[in-house]
């Protein structure tokens, strides 16, 4: 049994790559479905978002598994292995815990500090539960790094210097426009991204919010929430030419603005400053609108190099979140040890008492006339004799948790008392 992780984010994969290797939201349960029924996949959970595609897995051998996942993915999105192979971060072991666990608590993020990926993880984690992809490792470990998020994001400043893709987006605006008091702005979607968005804008009381969803009555559900405009993509064209700044993060995979559509809408504002916010991966927006005359296109790359924070404090919260995710991966370290040596440890139990039910089945075939008192009596001293030859080896077992060969030493407690190797479980 072991812990393996794919990634493939925003740090070493461009966005016109990742768009190609994100998972839609209605195709995450035959994913995960496809990768339990390896024979070499024990459990999984697969974390999409417009960052970063993930998967983590327990694996019945790490080459073999590693080997299997790369196949995976490259047959799920219709590309050779090597599309992808050097873009790949491959994390084993401890590794993924505490890469897991630095994800989480937005480390890892392209707003670091961002509080959304702790909804996306446990998002994705409850998923994988729904689906039946997860068992006591991936449960556990998950479990582990949703609670470490709440913790960091409770106990340090990390939050405080941070913001989301979302927010830093309506930053953008101010600093193009410091009032936006006679704005009007326009949101395309209605996940979750989008109504962060939506949350951000009402928030600087603009002049007008228009919201348009491919169904038109979860677009009326957040136009609510909002006090903003319910509006059918139908209606987009004649939308896009009263607002001042679109925010589209949907879940096509196609464009929902195209160059021409940009074009007619520019045509009727008679090529007004238009700033579009493209959150979605796939990319939701065709890139060739910036080539449009008043048109200013911003994807969810492009946002990495206008956040600005206040570094200083930022670096000192980082700074208490890694020693508190060093000491959350070795409680996981621990409890991943223990739960390899309890297999260990009733198998041995199992196999003892079996030799000595033979041993109780022999004698009453030697000794016909024993008493039932006396075949109780011999009953209790040879399961005591067994549990005392035990007691040992049990001990020793269990302090090899904690040894840096750990692996290889179980690997000879196994042989020397010709225990099974590890099975599916």
């Amino acid at each position: 049994m072991h812990l393996l992780a794919l990634s493939l984010n925003y740090k070493k994969v461009p966005i016109e790559f990742r768009e190609k290797l994100a998972f839609a939201e209605s195709e995450l349960a035959a994913a995960m479905a496809t990768l339990k029924e390896s024979q070499s996949v024990f459990e999984n959970v697969i974390l999409s978002t417009c960052n970063r595609t993930e998967i983590y897995a327990v694996v019945d051998q790490k080459k073999r598994g590693e080997d299997y996942l790369k196949r995976f993915l490259a047959s799920w999105f219709h590309l050779s292995i090597t599309t992808f192979s050097g873009f790949l971060d491959i994390y084993q072991e401890l590794e993924v815990a505490n890469y897991l666990f630095r994800v989480t608590c937005g480390l890892e993020s392209l707003i670091v500090g961002e509080e959304q990926i702790l909804s996306q993880v446990k998002s994705s984690f409850l998923f994988a539960q729904e689906n039946q992809a997860t068992g006591s490792v991936l449960n556990t470990l998950f479990k582990s790094a949703i609670t470490l998020s709440k913790k960091a994001h409770t106990e340090t400043l990390l939050s405080r210097n941070s913001v989301s893709v979302g927010s830093a987006a309506v930053q953008l605006t101010k600093n193009i426009w410091s009032d936006l008091s006679d704005k009007k702005a326009a949101v395309i979607g209605a996940g979750q991204m989008s109504e962060l968005s939506a949350k951000y804008i009402a928030a600087q009381k603009i002049a007008g919010l228009s919201i348009a969803n491919r169904t038109y009555e979860k677009a009326q559900k957040l136009a609510e929430r909002y006090h903003a405009q319910a509006v059918k993509l139908t209606e987009l064209e004649q939308s896009l030419t009263e607002v001042d700044f679109v925010f589209s993060s949907t879940s096509s995979k196609s464009f929902i603005l195209d160059e021409s559509l940009i074009r007619i809408v520019q045509a009727k504002r008679g090529d007004k400053p238009l700033i579009l916010f493209d959150l979605a991966v796939p990319r939701d927006i065709e890139p060739t609108v910036r080539s449009i005359r008043g048109v200013k296109l911003y994807d969810i790359d492009d946002l990495e190099s206008l956040v600005k924070f206040n570094k200083s404090e930022r670096q000192k919260a980082e700074k208490e979140v890694e020693n508190m995710i060093l000491k959350a991966t070795d409680e996981f370290e621990n409890w991943l040890s223990a739960q390899q040596v309890t297999p260990i440890i009733a198998e041995l139990q199992e196999k003892s008492m079996q030799i000595q039910e033979k041993v109780m089945e022999t004698i009453d075939h030697k000794l016909t006339d024993l008493s039932t008192h006396d075949r109780k009596v011999i009953n209790k001293l040879t399961k005591s004799i067994v549990n005392q030859l035990l007691r040992d080896p049990i001990l020793t077992v269990k302090s090899l948790t904690t040894d840096e060969n750990s692996p290889e030493k179980l690997t000879l407690f196994k042989e020397i008392f010709k225990l099974s190797e590890d099975k599916k479980h």
